[in-house]
């Protein structure tokens, strides 16, 4: 199995397609294949690394306190482990929390970053998640994720399918190091230094996302950010309407140019 072990843990990833680089990093409490859909769209055009961040699907499951630039440097870590100097980047959740300080710090190696609820800060919920991941486990993932997407998807025949493809590999998971990846997340706040962001950034929230009001934040914030909206989808708005969020973020890289050519 793939694993880069430079930052001092096992972190897995997968790479599918060709290409320029686009890595990945999922939200609490999913894996790499909350972006299955993104994996086999954008794969078209790029190299495609999905990361499983470290407390999630084959990554170690780090118990003791760790920080949102240790998650960063994770990320760093797979790319030097693939020699790739430049990527585009996106992440959803505390994916877009590791995206945005990964931005900040390392702007030369990324060529655009698309967040997916993109909230700069802390949240008043993580509390409650990290009590419910420690109390019990396989009670509180169901419902956590849930919460995250619309009413409606979380009730369809599919959104059943794929939360429960989830729930089935909590055998690999541990709440105890899922809770340290919530307070990793939620310990810093980067808000204060967004207008120093130099990469191409796109933000999308769903329409019923929580994270909203702060994506809106954030994209006001960011010099030249773009801010869009899917109507009637959740957090995790990239598996409840892949079509529609695929769309966005194809024509934010073709607006710029980063979206390579295709050669027979």
């Amino acid at each position: 199995m793939p694993y880069s072990r430079r930052n001092g843990v096992d972190i897995w990833y997968e790479v599918t397609g060709d290409g320029p680089a686009l890595v990945l990093i999922h939200a609490n409490p999913f894996d790499h294949d909350l972006w299955l859909y993104q994996n086999a769209h954008f794969s078209t055009w790029f190299r495609v690394i999905g990361i499983d961040i470290r407390g999630y699907g084959r990554s170690a499951k780090v118990t003791a306190p760790f920080t949102l630039k240790d998650m960063c440097d994770d990320v760093i870590g797979v790319m030097d482990e693939l020699s790739i100097g430049s990527a585009v980047l996106m992440g959803c959740s505390v994916g877009s929390g590791t995206a945005i300080l990964l931005g900040l710090d390392h702007p030369d190696r990324f060529r655009a970053i698309v967040l997916v609820g993109g909230n700069s800060g802390s949240s008043n919920r993580y509390g409650k998640r990290v009590d419910g991941y420690r109390a019990d486990l396989s009670d509180y993932h169901i419902k956590h994720m849930r919460e995250l997407v619309s009413p409606a998807f979380a009730e369809s025949r599919l959104g059943r399918h794929l939360l429960n493809m989830f729930v089935e590999r909590e055998p690999r998971l541990s709440g105890d190091a899922i809770a340290q990846v919530f307070i990793a997340g939620n310990s810093t706040d980067t808000t204060a230094r967004l207008p120093e962001m130099k990469v191409p950034t796109l933000v999308i929230n769903g329409e019923l996302d929580h994270s909203l009001k702060a994506g809106e934040r954030t994209a006001s914030l960011v010099p030249g950010a773009v801010h869009k909206v899917l109507p009637g989808t959740g957090h995790a708005c990239c598996i409840e309407d892949p079509a529609s969020f695929n769309a966005l973020v194809l024509d934010f890289l073709r607006e710029r140019k980063l979206l390579p050519e295709l050669f027979s």
